[in-house]
């Protein structure tokens, strides 16, 4: 998109409907800049502010509220130009530039956030965004003025939304003994608006009702759209137009899936920038949010055994593995319109691979981390046919109990070629990742439910104890596991002697078991994302450019698999998933991690 003037800018939205009022620009990260360092701020609510410097004067200004201006001291002595052509300045002090940002106090009792979960009679909204929401009140993380509106189009009064949201609100294991106390205070702060996702009027009539739980304060506004793809755009441009805070940020979270391919995500993209800038969008992928992910950086750039370790030069393979134990179940019409390829590898796994490739960002500020995650993905070899191994799970009969195929599903037809289950295998073509295959894949149906990064090393060179180990290079080797989950943990696989007279070698975990060493519950993926968008960090959501090279990689991949209808390879539900995936794994000379006696 365009970059404007303030005064552009200004002509450009009173003359184009597709830069109304409503359509700002929220930044919750500025700097503070000076000749010798710049100051990062960050206020945790209501939101935030910056002190931009211009050549008359340095303007602190908070979102939504008016700028204050500090005139820079007139430079008195300026520089001169001596007889000997040497240039004299003399020392300045700027004392602009020194303003201590601490003795600025911005009233919160002046500002709200108002959070509006679009489709909050939805299944996501009841099991994960309303907990989620209540977990942060809970936990104290919520501003002290906020509301949230369930809009939907069941009519439902306040008091039936507060009943169907108390059914699925439960509290932190570590603090218990107001529980009931909490979720009163928190279910007086939820109302509901029936209305239809494209209707002006009834986004109107919201507007109405936020307004009169705001008070007057500076408001803010979240839009959670908890709805399906295909009325996203419908909803934003409503939401936008009608219901966009008139003096605080307005920000809209969106769920994937963002398309099926390059042109489809390319074309929703477009549609969101009509109504809304890019900074507004919180394009959510809710395994970004994950604690494990999240340590994955961590893990890396802060211990200094693994940073030196992290390339080609050690690393043998790294495996990204995604299982659920059940089938589609109720999900069938939806999962058969995108396929585990679009649901899980495009997004999740590509995005934790990513993060865990990428080079050490210059900061840990939002845009640094998204830039080095974008420069991974346009490094990635082209994802052909040949390196895509695709499956569907079958009927099965296990125990005296018979578990459903795919298509048995009611919702699903019974051709269906939708894969249940893929495998890929891909390549980084970079200094770095040069040669290393980086495995992926995800299935539903399997034996077990798991997500895990296993990163296995390369073997020692001339290892002096081969003859006690024998030939199985996966033996020989170190690998590092991260297990997303379940269990949380992160251990390492080493080489060490029996006890005993005897010279013999043994396989042993380093273990870090989370729940072992930590007695606090690891906060839910959405809790921390959700807290995210309402503070303004987008350094766990999926910037536009993310996307674009995302599907660049699967979209060729998955029309050929379209085009061709090439058939699933089928396996057992409750089974390791397709023959196929050992074939592919094993012509880059890597076993699954996840199959061996030892995982």
């Amino acid at each position: 998109m365009a970059t404007f003037s303030s005064s552009s800018s200004a002509h450009y939205a009173s003359s184009s409907p597709a830069f109304s009022n409503n359509k700002r620009l929220h930044h919750q990260h500025r700097t503070v800049s000076s000749s010798s360092s710049s100051i990062r701020l960050k206020q945790r609510f209501p939101g935030c502010f910056s002190v931009k410097q211009s050549s008359k004067a340095v303007h602190l200004q908070q979102d939504g509220a008016s700028t204050m201006k500090v005139s820079p001291v007139k430079d008195d002595n300026p520089a001169k130009i001596l007889k000997d052509g040497i240039l004299s300045v003399p020392p300045v002090t700027p004392p602009e530039e020194s303003i201590d940002i601490a003795k600025f106090d911005f009233d919160k009792e002046n500002s709200t956030v108002s959070i509006t979960v679009v489709g909050a009679s939805g299944d996501l909204a009841k099991k994960k965004i309303f907990p989620a929401l209540f977990a942060l009140y809970y936990e104290g993380c919520l501003p002290k003025h906020f509301t949230i509106f369930g809009y939907a189009r069941s009519k439902m009064s306040d008091a039936e939304l507060r009943t169907m949201v108390s059914k699925t609100l439960t509290c932190r294991i570590d603090q218990r003994e107001n529980c009931g106390e909490k979720m009163d205070q928190f279910l007086e702060r939820c109302f509901y608006h029936p209305g239809q996702y494209d209707s002006q009027e009834n986004f109107l009539e919201l507007d109405k009702k936020l307004k009169e739980h705001e008070d007057g304060r500076v408001a803010n506004r979240l839009f959670y759209l908890s709805i399906p793809p295909n009325i996203f755009i419908d909803a934003v441009k409503c939401a936008s137009t009608s219901a966009s805070a008139a003096n605080g940020w307005t920000r809209v979270i969106v769920e994937k899936p963002f398309g099926r391919d390059s042109e489809s995500s390319a074309a929703l993209t477009r549609s969101l920038k009509q109504y809304l800038e890019e900074d507004q969008i919180f394009r959510i992928d809710h395994y970004l949010g994950k604690e494990l992910v999240e340590n994955l950086s961590v893990l890396r750039f802060s211990n200094l055994i693994f940073e030196p370790l992290w390339s080609r030069q050690y690393i043998r393979n790294v495996q990204f593995i995604f299982a659920e134990d059940f089938g589609t179940e109720g999900r069938g019409g939806y999962f058969d319109n995108y396929g585990i390829i679009r649901d899980i590898m495009q997004n999740h796994l590509l995005q934790i691979l990513a993060l865990f490739a990428m080079e050490t960002p210059v900061s840990l500020d939002a845009e640094d981390i998204r830039n080095e995650k974008v420069k991974v993905l346009r490094s990635m070899r082209p994802l052909r046919l040949d390196d895509v191994v695709t499956g569907q799970y079958k009927s099965h009969t296990r125990g005296g109990v018979k578990y459903p195929a795919y298509t048995d599903d009611k919702t699903v037809p019974n051709d269906s070629l939708t894969p249940t289950f893929a495998a890929a295998a891909l390549f980084i073509d970079n200094a770095r990742w040069d040669g290393v295959p980086f495995l992926m894949k995800a299935g539903k149906a399997l034996h077990d439910r798991r997500a895990e990064i296993r990163v296995q090393f390369r073997h020692v060179p001339g290892n002096l104890y081969n003859k006690n180990i024998g030939t199985d290079l996966d033996l020989a080797t170190n690998e590092l596991v991260i297990r997303v989950q379940p269990d949380e943990a992160i251990y390492l696989k080493i080489n060490n002697k029996v006890p005993g007279l005897g010279m013999r070698l043994d396989r042993s975990n380093l273990n870090l078991l989370y729940a072992a060493r930590y007695d606090k519950e690891i906060p839910d993926a959405y809790e921390r994302l959700l807290l995210d968008a309402i503070e303004g960090e987008r350094r766990l959501f999926i910037r536009s450019d993310e996307l674009d090279a995302a599907w660049s990689l699967f979209t060729p991949v998955l029309k050929e698999l379209e085009e061709k209808k090439i058939v699933p390879e089928y396996y057992p539900y409750g089974s390791r998933g397709p023959v196929g995936s050992h074939y592919l794994a094993a012509r880059y000379k890597v076993r699954w991690g996840d199959v061996g006696s030892e995982q």
